[in-house]
């Protein structure tokens, strides 16, 4: 018997992404949101409607947000999140995975593990930061938030690489390949995801906030490994050498590959486009 995952923003990068590995969903009956309606797609106005039924036993994955815009729009990523919440309590769902971003974290080097302190250095970790706090003041159980590191291809990196132009990167001292980053491959990330509402539909107890990511991953391989013309730019003062998520509570419930630049970019360039 399959249990129901309500996906939101299944129509976004991840959204699409999780959809393309449908086979990492064993157990559960997916239900793909969208604004408007669209073959397979459970039509749904997530800011304006109430949830449709048939969500009860099941878990939500809220993907949906806003990523760049003025202050107002970015403070509609607060309204999702409790409209995810809202969703499951209204509909009996047992979890709610909110899709929040490594950017609540700020500017911090260093290991961060999730109770470190929460220093958003720009409008979008801002409003991550205070979707997390309407999110836990709603629903402070049955309620896992997800701080998300960078996605390979789905980043500023790569996904922002223009064709016969070459990248620059801020130099740093001992590191050949440049700053470090945790990241993940799009395809793991999207396995990660499966996995955790397979938990959460078995009834699982699961932490109130995972930090997401494969491990730490120097930029410079990342463009070597897709085939990119790079170099150091001048040297920056204010550059950050490594901003390493600590993803020791992630490892006690999934396992995870190694972060290899290699195989996180063949993930994203083997997605369907």
């Amino acid at each position: 018997m399959s249990v129901p995952l309500l996906v939101m923003g299944a129509t976004g990068r991840i959204g699409r992404a999780l959809q393309s590995e449908q086979a990492a969903l064993t157990g559960l009956r997916p239900i793909w949101q969208s604004r408007r309606p669209a073959p397979g797609f459970q039509a749904w106005d997530v800011l304006a409607e109430p949830c449709p039924k048939g969500v009860a036993g099941g878990a939500v994955l809220c993907l949906s947000g806003i990523i760049r815009g003025t202050k107002a729009e970015l403070a509609l990523n607060v309204d999702l999140g409790l409209a995810a919440c809202r969703a499951a309590m209204d509909q009996g769902a047992r979890h709610v995975f909110l899709a929040s971003s490594a950017a609540v974290y700020g500017a911090s080097d260093g290991t961060l593990t999730e109770e470190a302190p929460l220093r958003p250095a720009g409008a979008y970790g801002e409003a991550k930061q205070a979707m997390e706090r309407a999110a836990r003041a709603m629903m402070p159980d049955r309620l896992t938030i997800l701080r998300i590191g960078n996605i390979a291809g789905f980043d500023a990196l790569l996904g922002g690489m223009t064709s016969g132009k070459a990248v620059r990167l801020d130099p740093v001292a001992g590191q050949p390949g440049g700053p470090v980053r945790s990241y993940i491959g799009p395809v793991t990330l999207v396995r990660v995801l499966a996995k955790l509402a397979q938990m959460a539909a078995l009834g699982r107890d699961l932490p109130p906030v995972l930090n997401i990511a494969a491990g730490p991953v120097a930029m410079g391989d990342l463009l070597n490994a897709a085939g990119a013309e790079w170099g150091f730019g001048p040297p920056n003062p204010d550059v950050i050498a490594r901003v390493e998520l600590d993803i020791t509570r992630l490892l006690s419930l999934v396992a995870l590959p190694a972060p290899q630049a290699t195989e996180m970019v063949a993930q994203w360039r083997g997605l369907p486009t």
